[in-house]
């Protein structure tokens, strides 16, 4: 493919909604199982294997606090398989937003995103890092720490701008290398439990109500990720049935993988020395083999582990601002493609500043970057708030193109993933929250800019995107879902497309 020198919108745009990047546009893509690695490499990165020990002051209340929520990231998978069959095409909770809450809801959704990419993958870098000095630097040289962190961001932007079979390759492999073991510890292990170490339900001195909620803040952010397939979807064969398959599919695994790790760990290693322990599944691998080099190996696993998620996010960093792009909503240099139909321009930006931001969190202030970090983890919740609503919204004003039984369970699910989503901006804290606003603020200036280069006031007439005649969302003219191709005509609420 030649180098796109211009956005794909609204001259030569592919057909799709509300400018979104359709799948046919890209001559390489991917199928289920990397679409699954992706979901499951982006959500399992180096903090897992921190996660029991943040955990263990909550007791085994903390695991009902897991079941919680991974029910409601579940309802999140299902409501962003939902919106991909109803808006295709990379970008994911920018294109939902976009499409029921016009350019501005679009805008804010896809800039909440982007600084939770870069300034997330600087976080999972220091983590990364970690891990490495158990090998090398274990004096934790500022310098050379801050060395290996950039090795640990541009080794994956590398392997991305190189192309989307090596992205995939690496992807797949990362995952299964950073799976198996984690599967051990999940089941193997569990025969291994005492049941004097796993201590009291709740020895946090909280009332349980109390107990669960901060465990479930802590929890909640692990599945952060699930929604890279959606994100990516342009770039996924059959992107209608493999988005919503590889969400949740990516996201069982994972639930699975953290509850039953989470209780061998706990059931292995007392829960004095855990809340103390800076590597959790290394202490419990060792008491399981009764060796030092099995919590090596561990140790292994989690340098893999971050490779595999920085692999993820690293082209997640650049295919949302690349949809925002393509519809003259963020800079056009994002939306440029390489020969290999890589936004080369997006993740050099987002891997520069996470590496910036690295840089100031290892030499000037410590709590400075872990505020910083917990910023990241707000401006995620503000596109699943987004995505939640826009498929709420749709519900409520075009619910009937489903079935009865199947709106109920729509609406249900949603208004779930809605509450869950709120849950999530309240466990982020006060001082994230405080500083989130203001970072969110920051983009006005930026959509100012934008729409006055489209020499725009307010919303411009739209034209309306019709849909395939065997999708669930296509209605006839007598407002009947499934007729025939020779009557296809557009449902009266549609995504919204700039002309």
């Amino acid at each position: 493919m030649a180098e796109q020198e211009q956005p794909g919108h609204p001259d030569g745009a592919a057909p799709g909604a509300a400018g979104s990047t359709s799948g046919k546009e890209f001559s390489n893509r991917f199928g289920l199982p990397t679409a699954t690695a992706l979901v499951v490499g982006s959500i399992i990165g180096t903090g897992v294997f921190a996660l029991p020990s943040s955990l263990a002051p909550y007791g085994l209340s903390s695991l009902l606090a897991f079941g919680l929520v991974t029910i409601g990231a579940l309802a999140l998978g299902l409501v962003f398989g939902w919106l991909n069959k109803r808006v295709p095409g990379s970008g994911g909770p920018y294109l939902y937003a976009r499409d029921a809450f016009g350019d501005f809801g679009g805008f804010v959704t896809a800039w909440a995103y982007w600084l939770t990419a870069w300034v997330g993958n600087a976080g999972i870098a220091v983590a990364w890092v970690g891990y490495v000095e158990v090998f090398v630097n274990k004096e934790h040289n500022p310098w050379w720490s801050v060395a290996i962190a950039l090795v640990g961001l541009w080794l994956p932007a590398a392997i991305n701008i190189s192309g989307v079979r090596n992205l995939a390759w690496f992807q797949i492999v990362t995952t299964v290398l950073k799976f198996v073991p984690l599967v051990f510890m999940a089941t193997i292990g569990l025969f291994f439990i005492k049941a004097d170490n796993l201590g009291s339900f709740n020895p946090s001195g909280l009332s349980w109500v109390g107990a669960i909620s901060a465990a479930a803040a802590i929890a909640l952010f692990s599945y952060l990720g699930l929604e890279t397939a959606s994100v990516a979807a342009g770039r996924v064969r059959d992107p209608s049935r493999n988005v919503s398959r590889a969400t949740v599919l990516g996201t069982l695994v994972c639930a699975v993988v953290y509850v039953l790790g989470t209780v061998t760990v706990f059931g292995t290693v007392g829960q004095g020395a855990l809340v103390d322990s800076t590597a959790p599944f290394s202490a419990s691998a060792t008491a399981i083999f009764g060796a030092s080099w099995a919590g090596q190996a561990m140790a292994v696993v989690a340098i893999v582990s971050g490779l595999g998620c920085l692999n993820g996010w690293t082209l997640i960093c650049a295919e949302m601002p690349m949809a925002a792009a393509r519809d003259r909503l963020f800079p056009t240099q994002f939306a440029k493609l390489s020969k290999k139909e890589i936004p080369v321009f997006g993740i050099v930006a987002a891997t520069v500043l996470a590496s910036v931001l690295t840089a100031f969190g290892y030499w000037n202030f410590q709590s400075v970057f872990t505020n910083v970090v917990l910023l990241g983890v707000f401006t995620a919740v503000i596109p699943y708030l987004y995505s939640a609503a826009a498929h709420l919204y749709w519900l409520i004003v075009q619910g009937r193109a489903l079935n009865w039984p199947h709106l109920i369970r729509d609406l249900v699910v949603t208004a779930f993933a809605l509450l869950f989503s709120f849950w999530a901006l309240a466990g982020s804290g006060y001082q994230a929250v405080y500083y989130g606003v203001f970072a969110f603020f920051l983009g006005i200036p930026v959509y100012v800019w934008m729409k006055s280069q489209r020499k725009e006031y307010g919303e411009t007439p739209v034209s309306p995107i019709r849909y395939p005649a065997d999708s669930p969302y296509f209605l006839s003219p007598d407002g009947k879902n499934g007729a025939s191709a020779e009557n296809a005509t557009p449902a009266p609420f549609e995504p919204r497309e700039q002309s």
